[in-house]
C-alpha cells in the first residue's frame, strides 16, 4: 500500500511530463528553436535577476518580487505550449456544436466531400477547428491521401479528445463506404447532447465560483474593516494599510473576472455587421456620447465643488453620493443597449419556427426562397416579422442572397441567427433539401436556446449575490470608519477633560492626554482621505461586478453600464445610510 502511495506522485509527474512533451510536438514549431529562442532567454533573465537586484542595491522586500518575476517568466515560457494546447481544446469544445451543424448541412448538399472540409477550413470563426480542417484538406490535396487516411492521421495529431474521437469514427465510416451525411445525421443527437452536458457543467462551475466569490469577498471585506480599525490600537499608518488592502481587493476581483471569462460558456448574444450601417445598435453611439459627455461634465462639477473653487451651499451631501452622481448618466446608454439586447433574445426565440416553416414550404412548393417569403412575411413571427419582410424585399430586388441574409442577421442583431441563417442559405444554394435543412437547424437551434435559458437563470442568481455582497461589504466598511470617527471624538473629549481638570496638573500627576495617547493612536488618522479611498472602492467594486455579469451572460459590454450605475448607487446609499444611522445612534 505504501509503495503504491509513493509511486502515485511519480506517475502523476511522468504523465504531466509526457503531456508537456506532446504539447511541444504539436505546437507547430521546432522544439529546439523554441527552447533556444524562448526558454533559454527566460532562464537567463531569471538567473540575472538576483545580480540585478544586488547591482541596484534593492532591499530584500523588493529583491524577492523581482526574483519571483523572473521565475514566473520561466514557468510561462516552459508551460506555454501546454497552455496553447489547452486553448485549442477549449476552442474546439466551444464551437463544436456549430461545426457539427454546419458540416451536416454541407454534407446534405451536392458538393464533393472534400469541398465540405475546404469550406469549413475557410470559416475563421471556428478557430482551431478551421485549422484542423485545413490540415485535412492539405493532406488530401498535397499528398494525394484518401479522406479516411487523412482523418486517421489527423486524429492522432490533434490535441482535442473530442475531435480525435469524431475523426476516428468519421474515418471508419468513410472507409466503409457509408455516406457522410448519414453518419453525421446519426451523430446529431449524441454530439448535441455532449454539447448540452458540457454547457451545463460550465454553468455548474459558475455556481461553485459564485460561492467561492462570496466567501472571498466577505473575507476581504473583513480584512479591510480590520485595516481600518487596527491602527487605532497599534499606531500603524492607517492610510497606507487601507490602500494596500484595497489593492488586494482589486487583485482578488480581477482574478475572479478572469476566472469567469475562462469558465463561462463562450456563447455570444450579439452579431454586429460593421459595414451594414443599420441595425439595433444604430442609436447606441449617440446615446453613449450623451451619457459619457454628461458624466464628464458632472464629474468636473463635483471635482470643482470638492476642491472649493466654486462656492456652493453647504447641503451636507455624503461623499459617496457625490461620487455616484457623475456616473448616473451612463445609465442611459446602458438602458438603451439592454433594451435592444432583450429584443435580440426575443427574436432568437422566433427563429426556429421561422426556419422550419420556411424549409417545409420551400420543399412543398419547389420554388425560390423569395417566393415563399412573399406569403410567410404576412404570418405572425412576433418580433421577427418586420425583419422577415425586409429580407423578402431584398431578395425580391435580386440583391445577392448571402448578402441579404447577412443584412437580415445584422438587423436582428443575433449571433445565432447569423450562424444558422448562413448555414441554411449555403445549404440551399448547394442543392440541399430545404425541409431537412430547416428541421436540422431548428432542432439544434432549440437545444442552444434551452441551455441559454439555464445560463440566464444562473446570471440572475449571480446578480442577486453581487448586489448583496456590495451592500454588506459597504456597510461593513463604513461601520468601521464610523467606529474610528467615534473613537477619535472620545479621545479628543478625554484630552480636553484632562486639560481642564486642575488635579491632572499637580506635581507627579499624569500629563494631559497620556492615558489616551498610550492606549488609542488616533493622531495618524485622516478620516477624509480614508473616506475617499472607501468611496473609490465602491466604484471599483461596481465596475468589476458589472464586468462579471457581462462575462457570465455574454451580452454587450455597454449594457453592463446599467449594473455599474445601479451597483454604484447601492454602495453609495448604503454608505450614506450607515453614516446617518451611526450619527443618529450616537446622538441619542
Amino acid at each position: 500500500m505504501s509503495s503504491e502511495t509513493q509511486s502515485s506522485p511519480e506517475l502523476a509527474a511522468r504523465s504531466a511530463l509526457r503531456e508537456l512533451g506532446m504539447a511541444y510536438e504539436q505546437m507547430g514549431f521546432s522544439t529546439e528553436r523554441y527552447l533556444l529562442f524562448v526558454v533559454a532567454p527566460a532562464v537567463g533573465f531569471f538567473l540575472f535577476t538576483p545580480v540585478l537586484a544586488l547591482l541596484l542595491g534593492l532591499p530584500l522586500l523588493l529583491t524577492l518580487p523581482v526574483v519571483l518575476l523572473g521565475l514566473l517568466g520561466v514557468a510561462v515560457a516552459v508551460s506555454y505550449p501546454k497552455l496553447l494546447q489547452e486553448r485549442k481544446r477549449k476552442q474546439v469544445r466551444q464551437r463544436f456544436h456549430l461545426f457539427l451543424t454546419h458540416i451536416t448541412v454541407l454534407s446534405m448538399t451536392n458538393i464533393n466531400r472534400v469541398e465540405i472540409f475546404r469550406t469549413l477550413a475557410e470559416e475563421e470563426e471556428y478557430d482551431a477547428l478551421a485549422d484542423e480542417m485545413g490540415h485535412l484538406v492539405a493532406m488530401v490535396d498535397t499528398w494525394n491521401m484518401s479522406l479516411d487516411d487523412a482523418c486517421r492521421i489527423r486524429a492522432k495529431q490533434t490535441s482535442s479528445p473530442l475531435l480525435t474521437d469524431f475523426l476516428e469514427r468519421l474515418a471508419y465510416t468513410v472507409g466503409g463506404g457509408q455516406q457522410i451525411s448519414e453518419f453525421l445525421i446519426d451523430e446529431q443527437d449524441t454530439i448535441i447532447q455532449q454539447f448540452v452536458t458540457r454547457y451545463e457543467a460550465d454553468l455548474a462551475k459558475l455556481d461553485v465560483m459564485k460561492e467561492l466569490y462570496m466567501s472571498m469577498m466577505l473575507s476581504v471585506a473583513f480584512v479591510l474593516v480590520f485595516a481600518i480599525v487596527l491602527p487605532i490600537l497599534v499606531g500603524a499608518n492607517p492610510t497606507l494599510l487601507i490602500a494596500g488592502t484595497i489593492v488586494m481587493f482589486l487583485i482578488v476581483q480581477l482574478g475572479f473576472v478572469y476566472a469567469i471569462h475562462l469558465i463561462a460558456p463562450a456563447d455570444p448574444v450579439w452579431y454586429i455587421e460593421e459595414t451594414a450601417g443599420f441595425g439595433p445598435t444604430d442609436g447606441i453611439p449617440t446615446a453613449l456620447a450623451i451619457g459619457v459627455g454628461t458624466s464628464a461634465v458632472l464629474a468636473l462639477g463635483v471635482l470643482v465643488a470638492l476642491l472649493g473653487f466654486v462656492p456652493v451651499p453647504d447641503l451636507d451631501i455624503p461623499l459617496p453620493i457625490l461620487l455616484a452622481v457623475p456616473v448616473t448618466p451612463l445609465l442611459y446608454p446602458g438602458w438603451r443597449m439592454r433594451r435592444e439586447e432583450q429584443r435580440v433574445k426575443i427574436r432568437d426565440g422566433e427563429f426556429p419556427s421561422f426556419v422550419r416553416t420556411l424549409g417545409a414550404v420551400e420543399s412543398v412548393k419547389q420554388t425560390s426562397t423569395s417566393s415563399v417569403l412573399s406569403s410567410l412575411r404576412h404570418k405572425d413571427f412576433g418580433a421577427l416579422t418586420a425583419n422577415i419582410d425586409a429580407l423578402y424585399k431584398r431578395l425580391n430586388m435580386r440583391i445577392d442572397g448571402v448578402r441579404s441574409w447577412r443584412l437580415f442577421a445584422a438587423e436582428t442583431g443575433s449571433y445565432l441567427i447569423q450562424k444558422f441563417g448562413d448555414m441554411y442559405v449555403v445549404g440551399r444554394r448547394m442543392g440541399g433539401d430545404p425541409k431537412l435543412l430547416g428541421q436540422l437547424i431548428s432542432r439544434n437551434y432549440n437545444q442552444v436556446l434551452k441551455v441559454r435559458e439555464q445560463r440566464q437563470q444562473e446570471t440572475m442568481t449571480l446578480i442577486g449575490v453581487l448586489y448583496g455582497i456590495t451592500a454588506a461589504s459597504v456597510f461593513a466598511f463604513f461601520i468601521g470608519l464610523e467606529i474610528v470617527d467615534i473613537m477619535m471624538d472620545i479621545t479628543t473629549e478625554m484630552d480636553l477633560d484632562d486639560t481642564d481638570d486642575p488635579e491632572s496638573n499637580v506635581a507627579g500627576g499624569p500629563a494631559p492626554g497620556d492615558f489616551t495617547d498610550g492606549l488609542l493612536h488616533t493622531e495618524q488618522y485622516n478620516i477624509a482621505a480614508i473616506e475617499y479611498l472607501l468611496s473609490f472602492t465602491i466604484l471599483l467594486n461596481a465596475a468589476l461586478s458589472a464586468a462579471i455579469i457581462r462575462l457570465t451572460d455574454r451580452g454587450h459590454p455597454i449594457s453592463g453600464l446599467v449594473h455599474f450605475v445601479l451597483l454604484t448607487w447601492v454602495g453609495a446609499v448604503v454608505a450614506a445610510a450607515t453614516q446617518y444611522l451611526v450619527e443618529f445612534v450616537v446622538a441619542v
